[in-house]
């Protein structure tokens, strides 16, 4: 179920130039059929401005997950000065985003979708996208590629977890730490099956702990939870108001709180019985909405998010990491990435097995803590 990627390295320094990438013509596996190529991959080189296409529409919508705010303001304006195409977002949780297409799906409004694991791969699953090979995917290791092309990840992220200093004395270290009753009522972690990083906390924990250890541990954690959450975004000014002592998050996301809204919190990585630090990597993953009332828009958009500039100025506007392999800013927002990842074990599970167990692992989890 789970393939293990091995701990993050720290980055070299590297400066960032414009680099030229070919494109892919990988086949879709989806009934057979031939995945759309952009028409920047399909030329000699990866084009990364003044994209070739053509489109006479004047707005494009994209569903997304948050966490990417800052970076898409900037890049949706740099996209409408360049193309004359206004960014349309809805933003909400990641489990939000595939069902509200669902419930469109006799009547699409999305063009663009963007939200974490396993719900993009229930998305691809549902029929709700398109094959599509964005310009610079083959730049993109085959983790964040789906190999039928329905979605390709546009930035890397990984689970994490919080803890107000104030609050939580002494900081916790490990996951039987959050079992201690000093934490009952302080401690808030988003649902599985909700959200992506609720999600993640349970994979996390079935891979240090099996399935039925994960589900014995979070029967003994529930004594300690607030309750349910949709949204792991509003544990964070709970944690930093000290209405929570500890919560789960993600990386990109937490750090952005800390920087950008003074957030009274730190970040952490739970430790198992053997002292081993792991995490999950979640990505954000992008894919064009099948039957997308702008589908030209939506694939030229995907091109201009996976182009050198925008994959560098992840960094910058927001502290993601870049979801190619090929663009590595040397800013001190990635050295401090690096430098909180450094002995952390990162895998990533078989999202499509994922997704096979998804409503029995949902419904043995809602059984063992009594939703």
């Amino acid at each position: 179920m789970r393939r293990i990627l091995g701990s993050v390295a720290v980055a070299g320094a590297v400066a960032l130039t414009a680099t030229a990438c070919g494109g892919t013509s990988d086949s879709s596996s989806n009934a057979g059929g031939t995945s759309p190529q952009s028409p920047a991959a399909a030329a000699a080189g990866c084009t990364e401005k003044g994209f070739t296409g053509t489109t006479d529409a004047k707005t494009v919508t994209v569903y997304s997950v948050d966490g990417l705010g800052d970076w898409y303001t900037k890049r949706f304006a740099e996209f409408e000065k360049q193309t004359g195409i206004k960014v349309q977002m809805v933003e909400s949780g990641s489990g939000e985003v595939v069902t509200r297409m669902e419930k469109e799906k006799a009547n699409v409004q999305a063009d663009l979708a963007v939200t974490l694991p396993p719900f993009i791969q229930r998305a691809a699953a549902a029929d709700l996208l398109q094959t599509y090979t964005p310009a610079c995917a083959d730049k993109v290791p085959a983790a964040g590629r789906d190999t039928a092309d329905m979605y390709t990840a546009i930035s890397n992220n990984y689970l994490s977890w919080i803890y107000n200093p104030d609050q939580a004395k002494p900081a916790p270290a490990s996951f039987k730490d959050l079992l201690d009753p000093r934490f009952s009522k302080r401690l808030q972690y988003s649902t599985p099956g909700q959200a992506g990083d609720g999600t993640a906390v349970l994979l996390e924990l079935q891979h240090v702990y099996g399935k039925d250890g994960a589900l014995e541990y979070l029967k003994q954690l529930e004594k300690n939870n607030v309750g349910p959450s949709s949204s792991t975004g509003k544990l964070q000014p709970k944690t930093s108001k000290g209405e929570l002592s500890v919560a789960n998050g993600d990386v990109q996301m937490n750090l952005a709180s800390v920087h950008n809204d003074n957030s009274n919190f730190k970040l952490w990585f739970p430790a198992d019985d053997t002292g081993k630090k792991s995490t999950v990597a979640l990505p954000y993953y992008a894919g064009v909405a099948k039957g997308a009332p702008h589908a030209d828009a939506a694939r030229k958009l995907l091109d201009f998010l996976l182009a050198t500039d925008a994959q560098a100025a992840l960094s910058t506007d927001v502290r993601g990491l870049p979801s190619r392999e090929d663009v590595k800013p040397a800013d001190s927002n990635t050295a401090e990435v690096n430098a909180l990842m450094q002995g952390v074990e990162v895998y990533t599970p078989d999202w499509n097995q994922v997704v096979k167990d998804f409503d029995a692992d949902i419904a043995a989890y809602n059984k063992a803590v009594g939703h």
